[in-house]
Order: C-alpha cells, then sequence, then structure tokens
C-alpha cells in the first residue's frame, strides 16, 4: 500500500471540492462530496500507478500557515 496526500479546496462558483496530489500529473478530480472526491482521486491514481513511465515531479513536504496584516 502507498499514501498520497491531496490538497483539497471548495469552488466558490461552483460549491464542488476540488483535489489533487501535488508532484502527481495527472491526480486531480472534483465532486459534491468529500467521500465522492475521496474516491474519485482513488480511482484515478490507481489508473495512474498503471503507467510504467510514471515520474513524480516533486515531493510533498507539508503545509504551512502564512500570516499577514492585510486582509
Amino acid at each position: 500500500m502507498k499514501n498520497f496526500t491531496a490538497i483539497i479546496e471548495r469552488d466558490s462558483d461552483t460549491k464542488l471540492y476540488v483535489g489533487y496530489v501535488p508532484g502527481f500529473p495527472g491526480a486531480h478530480s472534483q465532486a459534491e462530496t468529500l467521500d465522492e472526491l475521496q474516491e474519485n482521486l482513488r480511482e484515478v491514481i490507481e489508473m495512474l500507478l498503471e503507467d510504467q513511465n510514471l515520474v513524480f515531479d516533486t515531493e510533498f513536504v507539508g503545509t504551512q500557515q502564512i500570516v499577514t496584516s492585510r486582509l
């Protein structure tokens, strides 16, 4: 088994959840619920892992909170 970290945002126009795996070309999807998004991403990742020539562009390190005094 392999774990992947997905970044998830909510589109303010469509209200859909949008997710992608950093550094994994093509690993992105959208859905109406988080459960549906997780399943969609799992299917995309499994499909992409079947590609023998798969190359990861980056390694996910983490996230940071950035605080500014401007709104």
